[in-house]
């Protein structure tokens, strides 16, 4: 049965050590990248619909926290999932007829990957609905021309990302890699402290390259992040003080995320971030997580 419409859950990312090289020219100035991807059960869902024929493409956004996205002037073929929709059309030789829908549950601007999650969800969903059954790697080939972290989004889980992060080796469940980062604490219960305020990539590079890497910062980013956002930094101590296994900036930032042991520390972690008005909304998920895809007849 030809599917109408797919849906895919797509998780949020964050990156559990993200070291940052220098800028290379021939990737227009993106700089190399060595990190290691955790995905976070902090979902975006995309919606794609076949259309009739000659028909174009549209866009419908929902959500509460759609920051930047809801402003009426924005541009929606900028938009990363329609980026992406255009791509694998032109990739496979199909007209891209599809009605896109996104409910946003990822906090935009906030260094979880939201645009790279709506960009994957969409790859997906139209390898399902125009039946194309391409392999991943074949999927990641066209996630790589739109974004770092893309290709990563497109299965989730832990994974090793070199390059300007495009580079993705998948780490099985069970292997010896993930392994190691489950007994470090990088699993089960995260927070994420987000924020109403958002920070661009490109201006938290512009700081790093000015600033470097904070001495002892896994991320490489967290220095430049909270100088641009204070409260970022405010946050990581917080959760560190509860209990936390772990705090840390989340990517380009400004979100914070905290892997917690228990039940108690969450609670203690909570109360601080609350108490102490160290971030603006608290969610809650479980790491490591992967796409959902659901088709519809």
């Amino acid at each position: 049965m030809t599917p109408v419409s797919v849906s895919v859950d797509c998780p949020a990312k964050t990156n559990l050590t993200l070291h940052v090289g220098r800028p290379r020219a021939e990737w227009g100035g993106r700089h190399e990248l060595d990190t290691y991807y955790c995905a976070v059960g902090v979902y975006d869902t995309v919606t794609a619909t076949a259309k009739a024929p000659g028909a174009g493409f549209s866009l419908d956004l929902s959500g509460t926290h759609l920051g930047d996205l809801a402003a009426s002037g924005t541009d929606m073929r900028r938009n990363h999932a329609v980026l992406a929709l255009f791509a694998l059309a032109e990739a496979c030789g199909r007209e891209p007829d599809v009605s896109l829908t996104i409910d946003k549950r990822i906090p935009v601007g906030a260094g979880l990957g939201g645009g790279s999650a709506d960009a994957a969800a969409t790859l997906l969903a139209l390898n399902a609905l125009w039946g194309l059954d391409w392999p991943m790697d074949r999927l990641r080939t066209v996630a790589a021309t739109l974004g770092a972290d893309m290709p990563f989004c497109l299965t989730g889980g832990y994974a090793h990302g070199t390059g300007f992060g495009e580079r993705i080796e998948t780490l099985p469940p069970d292997g010896d890699e993930a392994r190691r980062l489950r007994e470090a604490g990088f699993r089960g219960t995260v927070l994420i402290g987000a924020y109403q305020a958002e920070l661009r990539t490109p201006e938290v590079y512009a700081t790093f390259d000015e600033l470097g890497p904070g001495e002892g910062d896994e991320n490489h980013l967290q220095q430049a992040a909270i100088s641009l956002h204070p409260r970022s930094g405010d946050a990581i101590e917080a959760a560190l003080g509860a209990g936390a296994a772990h705090a840390f900036v989340s990517g380009s930032g400004p979100s914070v995320v905290a892997f917690v042991p228990d039940d108690a520390t969450a609670r203690a972690v909570v109360e601080r971030w609350r108490g102490g008005a160290a971030v603006d909304r608290i969610i809650a998920a479980q790491a490591p997580a992967v796409p959902r895809v659901s088709v519809q007849g």
